[in-house]
């Protein structure tokens, strides 16, 4: 080579620019950096996120959890509310992550796309800081990917990883649960990341009304901060977060052999986005039931005596709960009947 020679940008030409992706990495630093404490060590930039556990846990278990948006984010990027997909992101693996009684510790991102969007990712990494902040959970490091003909158009995907820790003998894994114990249900904000592909199909039938759209593009609810709080003060015995498979096949899911969740269908209302739903997408109950949460997306299981301090405290988190069944002895399949 010589000095003559044309300077030009091979990996540009291919569609992807490093340029904007180190800018994409300056322009969220701050935000990044707010979601970081004492136990943080290094910043944003290096190979690897590095954090310091502490003497806090007598005997730390480790808890991992991964998952994603899904299709909503398509929904979001039509309706120009990506900026929201950031606290989905974070709240489907921390919800996930506290159904063990575990603590959020730190969030990893991972950002592919066809085509990088600065601002548009700038949005978006925000979002997942201010889910973190709000979660107590460090937003340590992420992956942003430009792959040109893979994704297609302004198409995009968002995953997340996160690992908490819970002290072994403050685990909480449904066995403590017996016959007799109630049914609480916390209510959602919408359909969370949830049955996005069904509803996406049934907008492109039926336009929805503007208050029906606001409620499906809403964030999932992030529940670490009053979950580990009730988990304080009262003895739940076990807690299913209501994703995918709805109220039918996660309730079961920390279940012993033996016992049935009897759930009561009128214990709370089918909040209207769902009813639309259900009538525009001439969706039968039982697939309402294993599709989508119907309202409610946290259930946690305890004793009766327990009910009214616990609704009580979530109410001071502005989250609205309902005695929605009761655990009893049995043998069916599926362990869950709606009654």
């Amino acid at each position: 080579m010589t000095n003559k020679t044309k300077h030009t940008d091979p990996y540009s030409k291919a569609g992807v620019s490093i340029q904007k992706g180190n800018q994409l990495v300056q322009s969220i630093k701050s935000s990044v950096n707010k979601t970081h404490d004492k136990r943080v060590l290094g910043g944003i930039g290096g190979f690897a996120g590095l954090f310091k556990l502490g003497s806090k846990y007598k005997n730390p278990v480790l808890v991992g959890c991964t998952d994603g948006v899904g299709t909503k984010v398509a929904l979001s990027q039509k309706y120009n509310k990506t900026h929201l997909t950031g606290q989905d992101l974070v709240a489907m693996c921390v919800n996930d992550m506290i159904t063990c009684g575990a603590e959020p510790l730190f969030f990893l991102d991972y950002f592919a796309t066809s085509k990088l969007d600065p601002k548009l990712a700038v949005k978006i990494v925000k979002g997942i800081a201010q889910a973190c902040e709000k979660s107590n959970c460090a937003l340590l490091g992420g992956e942003t990917a430009e792959m040109p003909g893979h994704y297609l158009k302004d198409n995009f995907d968002l995953a997340g990883f996160s690992v908490g820790v819970v002290d072994k003998a403050k685990l909480i894994d449904g066995k403590k649960i017996q016959s007799g114990n109630i049914l609480l249900g916390i209510e959602s904000s919408g359909p969370h990341s949830n049955g996005y592909s069904l509803i996406r199909s049934i907008l492109k039938k039926h336009k929805a009304p503007d208050s029906i759209m606001k409620v499906l593009l809403k964030p999932t609810h992030l529940y670490p901060i009053p979950i580990l709080e009730l988990i304080k003060k009262i003895n739940v015995k076990g807690i299913a977060h209501i994703t995918g498979g709805g109220l039918t096949e996660n309730i079961p899911r920390i279940l012993k052999t033996g016992l049935v969740a009897e759930v009561y269908l009128k214990s709370w209302q089918l909040p209207k986005a769902f009813q639309w739903l259900q009538e525009k997408g001439k969706i039968s109950q039982s697939d309402m039931l294993k599709i989508f949460n119907c309202g409610i997306g946290m259930v946690c299981i305890l004793e009766k005596k327990e009910l009214v301090k616990a609704q009580k405290l979530l109410k001071s988190y502005r989250l609205r709960s309902f005695e929605i069944g009761f655990i009893s002895k049995g043998d069916i399949k599926g362990q869950i009947k709606f009654i």
